[in-house]
């Protein structure tokens, strides 16, 4: 049995973490039975490189899509049908899908790659140099950077 979580006393106290609360809300109503398929690993690679494994069997290059938006990326597959068989037994399944996944800001896709049936996502967690932390030179004495502040003009007033 699932529990819903109520995140909004935590929407009191926090500021600028509601979109993590919306994703951890909208994990919990996800339909575990409808979004089974197709079958998905996500493994991490290195410190920063993640890659996705999907089972798309029958499916090739040109019946899948992937598109990377803000936070998100989103995988479809398409099988254009073909009524001219006739199945004793149709045991793969070749229905069309859409699996999203959230991505954290500044995770981008390196490559993709469909081998043996498996389709294959590299990403990589790149932070920009300007979030990077940095060490702050701490001066001294007379080693006393000069800052370069602007003066706003006033007006004079006799005494």
């Amino acid at each position: 049995m699932r529990t819903v979580s109520d995140f909004s006393p935590l929407y009191r106290s926090s500021i600028g973490f509601d979109r993590v609360f919306n994703a951890l809300e909208a994990a919990s109503r996800l339909d575990p039975a409808g979004s089974s398929w197709p079958h998905y690993d996500i493994l991490k690679t290195g410190d920063n490189e993640y890659r996705i494994v999907m089972a798309v069997a029958g499916f090739g290059p040109d019946d899948l899509t992937i598109m990377h938006e803000p936070n998100v990326l989103l995988v479809s597959g398409q099988k254009a049908s073909e009524d001219s068989r006739e199945y004793l037994h149709h045991g793969i399944a070749e229905r069309g899908f859409q699996r999203r996944f959230g991505l954290a800001d500044h995770v981008q896709v390196v490559a993709a790659s469909l081998e043996n049936g498996l389709l294959t996502i590299d990403l990589r967690h790149e932070l920009p140099e300007a979030l990077k932390p940095r060490r702050i030179q701490i001066a001294t004495g007379q080693e006393t950077p000069k800052s370069d502040v602007r003066q706003i003009e006033a007006k004079k007033t006799a005494a």
